[in-house]
């Protein structure tokens, strides 16, 4: 039977519990110096890590650099088509149009000449082609088909066509004094200048 006091007891099973805590001390600090050892033992392991980070963040940058550069290729894209159409639209009658001066020139040219006349039948035949110069008139305003019609205005060589120059002492240099024929625009686009006579 044991004589020892419980004091005694817990005295002598101390230094044990301190032992092991030292040694459980003295792995912990073994483990973490063994584990710097490995990382200063292997450097490659590391600067291969680094070079394949670099790589990849520059695949990636250059990725989005080929992105933004097709969303801008199609964006100008569109805008270019949208263009193409707009001026398809705008244009497309262009032809039609020049065909339909000739036609107009012809009306106007009949209801100069019957303007002078007293004939009653020549009268009304001139009623007649009023009214077909007015329905030309509408028809080319309602697809923007403008008469340049410059006389006193002056010489605009993208919207007019010398002809002939001429002295003339009550006009400005370079005034228009005569229309010979007029001219169009489409949409502000010159489908026939207008022929003009232009003071000296």
């Amino acid at each position: 039977m044991s004589t020892q006091t419980p004091d005694q007891e817990s005295e002598n099973e101390k230094p044990e519990d301190s032992q092991a805590a030292e040694q459980d001390t003295t792995q912990e600090t073994n483990e973490e110096q063994g584990a710097e050892l490995d990382t200063q033992d292997d450097p490659e392991e590391g600067s291969e890590s680094e070079q394949a980070l670099e790589a990849a963040l520059e695949q990636a940058q250059n990725a989005k650099d080929d992105l933004l550069r097709v969303q801008a290729e199609m964006q100008n894209l569109r805008r270019r088509t949208e263009q193409d159409i707009e001026k398809a639209h705008k244009y497309g009658q262009e032809k039609l149009s020049i065909e339909l001066l000739a036609v107009m020139d012809n009306l106007e040219r009949a209801q100069e000449a019957a303007s002078n006349s007293e004939d009653e039948a020549i009268k009304a035949i001139r009623e007649g082609v009023d009214l077909t110069v007015k329905g030309f008139a509408d028809c080319f305003k309602k697809f923007n088909i403008e008469t340049v019609d410059p006389l006193g205005e002056p010489f605009d060589p993208q919207l007019h066509q010398a002809m002939s120059m001429q002295e003339n002492t009550e006009s400005e240099p370079n005034t228009v004094i005569a229309v010979m024929q007029k001219g169009y625009t489409l949409h502000g686009r010159v489908i026939r200048p207008a022929m003009v006579m232009v003071s000296k």
